[in-house]
């Protein structure tokens, strides 16, 4: 049970630092940070540094989390915990840094499949 928590706790942290890295050059432009001037490569390599970070927890949560490694997650609920965390940290990312963005009844509908997917992943 303990490799289930530490590998869930490092896929948030890995999702919050791939949010950064892939939409946190928006929301820098926005605030003037950068510009949208700023080149393309600027912005990429600073989007790597980020997903450096993001790997560091992604690849040994996937390790630790793997029950071929001796964790208790198979491949696929691994990626699908993934993809549920992924929307989660997104949309609280989207929410809180970029609030022109509202939520809608589709979303919700989207999140509601997203838990059905997980759930059957899991079913046995």
């Amino acid at each position: 049970m303990k490799n289930a928590f530490f590998t869930i706790a490092l896929l948030i942290v890995s999702n919050i630092f791939m949010t950064f890295a892939w939409y946190g050059h928006l929301k820098l432009q926005e605030m003037k940070i950068i510009s949208s001037n700023t080149p393309l490569y600027a912005v990429i390599l600073l989007s790597w540094g980020i997903a450096l970070a993001e790997y560091t927890c992604q690849v040994p949560a996937n390790r630790i989390g793997f029950i071929g490694n001796g964790g208790v997650f198979s491949l696929m609920q691994l990626k699908v915990i993934q993809e549920a965390i992924t929307l989660i940290v997104f949309t609280l990312f989207t929410v809180v840094f970029f609030r022109g963005e509202a939520l809608h009844w589709n979303h919700f509908a989207a999140f509601a499949c997203l838990i059905a997917a997980v759930y059957f992943v899991f079913m046995k």
